[in-house]
């Protein structure tokens, strides 16, 4: 996708994961996940083991034992 000296940004990189970039910053504020690294303009970046490490725990964060059945029906 991109090498290690391009980062990305929340947009972009929310994009990827299929979350919107409030959902990443609510993850890192709440100490789920590791927070960005920041650019000269304040503005998070992620590289691509960030989005390794996003996809990880999205995809760690809902169990089978958190989806009732009465949801499908």
């Amino acid at each position: 996708m991109f090498d290690e000296s391009n980062r990305l940004t929340i947009t972009q990189s929310a994009r990827i994961i299929g979350v919107v970039p409030k959902t990443i910053i609510r993850w890192e504020n709440s100490g789920k996940v590791r927070k960005a690294k920041r650019d000269w303009r304040n503005w998070r970046v992620y590289s691509s083991k960030d989005i390794d490490d996003l996809k990880k725990f999205k995809f760690s964060e809902y169990s089978v034992e958190d989806i009732k059945m009465e949801d499908f029906k």
